[in-house]
């Protein structure tokens, strides 16, 4: 069966490089399920409108450094830039706490139910 997809991904991560590399293990651990295209990554909130406007994704995360407000003020805005964008914040302190992995696990968990309806 052909992997679903594909879906377009943008980060919001103060860390970019970081971002890259998480995402780029999510992208491997589920390429036969999933084609999953990385675009963009924004690091701060005042950039994430703009980037939804030039790259139309189909999903944005928001990293874990992101309190809960900020957070919810990242996918307010993706939402109200991309109609029908689906959006995830990873809980905050998952990285510092347990580490890239725990990261990774996490997105890998929690896709399914993110794209559920897209496409």
């Amino acid at each position: 069966m052909a992997p679903k997809g594909p879906y377009t991904l943008c980060t919001v991560n103060t860390a970019p490089a970081r971002a890259k590399i998480l995402i780029g293990r999510l992208v491997e651990d589920v390429k036969e399920e999933y084609t999953i295209t990385y675009l963009q990554n924004a690091e701060r909130i005042e950039d994430v409108k703009a980037m939804c406007e030039k790259q139309k994704p189909d999903v944005l995360f928001c990293a874990s450094m992101w309190t809960k407000e900020e957070s919810d003020e990242i996918q307010r805005i993706a939402k109200e830039t991309v109609l029908g964008i689906k959006t995830m914040a990873i809980p905050q302190g998952l990285q510092v706490e347990r580490g890239p992995d725990a990261v990774v696990e996490f997105l890998k968990e929690k896709w399914p139910g993110v794209v559920g309806e897209a496409k």
